[in-house]
């Protein structure tokens, strides 16, 4: 008999085959739920739902540098992106650069989501704005948030308010009383309570007004692309069953593979049809997201020392801390 598991996580191209059970985990059977991030890494942080779960590397670090040893880090890595590409700005705050971040008033739905621990550490170490020059507002109370179940404190330095319940990030964006915001969710889940569209807004837009070349100046200048969710098992099915570790991590390596075998199909056909030119081809034609260690440590440990230097970790936390042991070699 199989052992069955419940996992949370996010539906994309990487995970799509395990939740259609086309790619199974050898001896387990998964019971899979979709869950918007912000309600899953709350659920699970809190009250520890579910046996395997999507969960944010900042938060998923700052627990085990407070002792939390409730859960075991799989380095299967489900969503990554140029999060500087996700700050919004006022067109009326005055903000034509990054620099001129400098002494604004920042919303953020959490401040130690992955997301901003990115932005920020980008905003400070390629534009030298620093998370002390800056006014934060947080969107998500202490009841309901990650940071309310991982003991955190706004670190000393950095001015981190609450906004109360009565506003949220986008009315205050709108009203003027915020210039820019880190990042921005209107999806519906139990955390976030922001419902505008800010994006096509007339008096928002973009820090970066061509996100496209944002993120090749950035990935060619520093070679990361940023990872903000990997994925744990608790630390009590790993005890009792240890070989679930590379038998989930396999399985979702086999399913990677299926999603990006799809992506170059896909390529190839608009290739032939002549809606896609070979230059544009060639770029479609690797494989840039892989899971493990190796492929990704630089990614990880950048994140780590950002963690560090932003006051969310007291020391640096090493991989090894976060992720089960039988994986640091993948």
């Amino acid at each position: 008999m199989n052992l069955q598991l419940s996992i949370a996580m996010t539906r994309n191209p990487r995970t799509r085959p395990i939740f259609d059970g086309s790619v199974k985990p050898d001896g387990i059977d998964l019971i899979p739920t979709e869950l918007h991030p912000s309600e899953m890494f709350w659920r699970q942080l809190k009250f520890a739902d579910f046996d395997v779960s999507e969960l944010s590397f900042s938060s998923l670090s700052m627990a085990r540098a407070r002792g939390d040893e409730r859960f075991v880090g799989l380095p299967i890595f489900t969503t990554r992106h140029f999060f500087q590409n996700w700050i919004l700005v006022r067109k009326a705050a005055g903000i034509a650069s990054p620099a001129d971040m400098r002494g604004k008033r920042v919303g953020v739905p959490e401040y130690q989501q992955t997301a901003a621990v990115w932005s920020r550490g980008i905003l400070e170490h390629e534009w030298g704005v620093a998370p002390s020059e800056m006014e934060f507002w947080m969107e998500r109370s202490p009841a309901q948030s990650h940071g309310g179940a991982t003991g955190f404190r706004p670190p000393p330095g950095v001015t981190v308010h609450r906004i109360p319940p009565e506003k949220n990030i986008g009315t205050m964006m709108l009203s003027g009383e915020l210039d820019a915001t880190l990042l921005y969710f209107i999806d519906r889940n139990l955390i976030d309570r922001s419902t505008a569209d800010l994006w096509n807004h007339p008096d928002i837009e973009p820090l970066f007004r061509d996100p496209v070349a944002e993120g090749a100046r950035y990935y060619k200048k520093c070679g990361l692309f940023p990872i903000n969710h990997g994925m744990a098992v608790k630390r009590t099915v790993v005890d009792h069953h240890p070989w679930v570790v590379l038998n989930l991590y396999k399985a979702f390596v086999r399913a990677n593979e299926i999603a990006n075998a799809q992506r170059i199909e896909h390529a190839e056909y608009h290739l032939s049809a002549g809606l896609l030119s070979p230059e544009a081809y060639a770029s479609l034609n690797v494989t840039l997201l892989q899971h493990g260690i190796k492929a990704n440590r630089a990614a990880l440990e950048t994140v780590a020392q950002y963690s560090l230097e932003q006051g969310l970790t007291p020391r640096l936390i090493p991989l090894e801390e976060v992720f089960a042991e039988s994986t640091m070699d993948t």
